[in-house]
């Protein structure tokens, strides 16, 4: 399995899950969204959002385009997950778990950039 191909496996993995959390309300999801300033509902189109990130990372291997896409439209929702973090005072712990992410998507983007050269 190539390096792209293990990133690709994991950010759909991880979004996936977030992206049911999300939307399905789960566990700590309704009092993380209130910490951050979002109702639940507006929670749910997040994690609708991760959802089709992930599917659209799923795709990439067919339609690359895709791929590429889905892994900017991800960065674009951790930019906004760091900065709300930041923008709440939140300590460290509560920032790595989208900072990670943010770093695996963007190697995967880089990946992506260098394959198709």
């Amino acid at each position: 399995m190539s390096l792209p191909t293990a990133l690709a496996c994991l950010i759909v993995l991880i979004f996936t899950l977030l992206g049911v959390a999300k939307t399905m309300a789960l566990g700590p999801m309704p009092g993380l969204a209130a910490h951050a300033g979002f109702t639940t509902a507006s929670y749910r189109v997040i994690g609708a959002l991760e959802l089709a990130g992930a599917i659209g990372v799923a795709i990439g291997p067919v339609l690359p385009l895709l791929g590429q896409l889905a892994g900017l439209g991800l960065l674009m929702l951790l930019t906004g997950a760091v900065t709300t973090h930041m923008r709440k005072g939140d300590a460290l712990p509560r920032l790595v778990p989208a900072v990670v992410c943010a770093a695996l998507v963007a190697w995967y983007l880089v990946l992506l950039a260098g394959v198709g050269s």
